[in-house]
This record gives structure tokens, sequence and C-alpha cells, in this order.
């Protein structure tokens, strides 16, 4: 079943949909050759649940949360929220958000809020 506009943009969605359990979590670091260490980093959604991501290994990676270019897991976290405000505004269509934050997260931030990471 396709997720929708509507389905994202009731309160608590993604909450009710996440689940990554601890194997999954493994194995998305076994994937990517990196080695878990508490703090450094989190097993994210290349597209987010908000937007209408699954929970499946192939839309899971791991981000870093201190990247030396300052374009951090918490960065990309401002730009799915800036996202999904702008579908649940009506002011962009789900898909191209999902493309957008698929495609180049960093472009679409610098477009939506800013040139630099806050």
């Amino acid at each position: 079943m396709a997720v929708t506009t509507s389905d994202v943009c009731v309160h608590g969605y993604s909450k009710k949909v996440r689940d990554v359990p601890i194997a999954v979590k493994k194995d998305v670091y076994s994937e990517y050759g990196v080695t878990y260490v508490r703090g450094q980093d989190e097993v994210d959604h290349l597209v987010s649940l908000e937007l209408g991501g699954s929970n499946s290994v192939k839309n899971l990676w791991p981000e870093p949360y201190n990247d030396r270019s300052g374009w951090s897991a918490r960065v990309k976290d401002e730009e799915e929220d800036k996202l999904h405000e702008l579908v649940c505004a009506g002011k962009l269509p789900l898909k191209e958000a999902q493309e957008d934050i698929a495609t180049d997260w960093i472009a679409a931030y610098k477009r939506d809020i800013g040139p630099t990471p806050r």
C-alpha cells in the first residue's frame, strides 16, 4: 500500500510506523562496512518516515552526527521537517519531496533553509 500525503500529515504518523529492530540496524552497519560506535552516528531513513519512507534496509543507512563538512544527521533532520511542512501545507507534492531528500538532500536544504548548516 502506497503512503499518501494524507497519511504522513496525520500527527504521530511516523512514530506509529517506526520499526527498525536492532537486528536490522546491525544489518545496515554490516551492509555499509561501518562499525557501530555509540553516539557517533545513527541508522537513518534515506527517505524519512515523515515523508512516506519505509523501514526497509534499502531505505536505511548509517549517518554521522558530526560530519566534518557540517552536513550531519541533525541537519538532514531539519530538511526532512521542512519538506514535511511544505508537503502538508500543499506547497510541494509528496513525490517531489521524496525525490529531493533521496537524491540530494543537501541541495534541498540549501534551497529550503539556507546555504550553510545551522
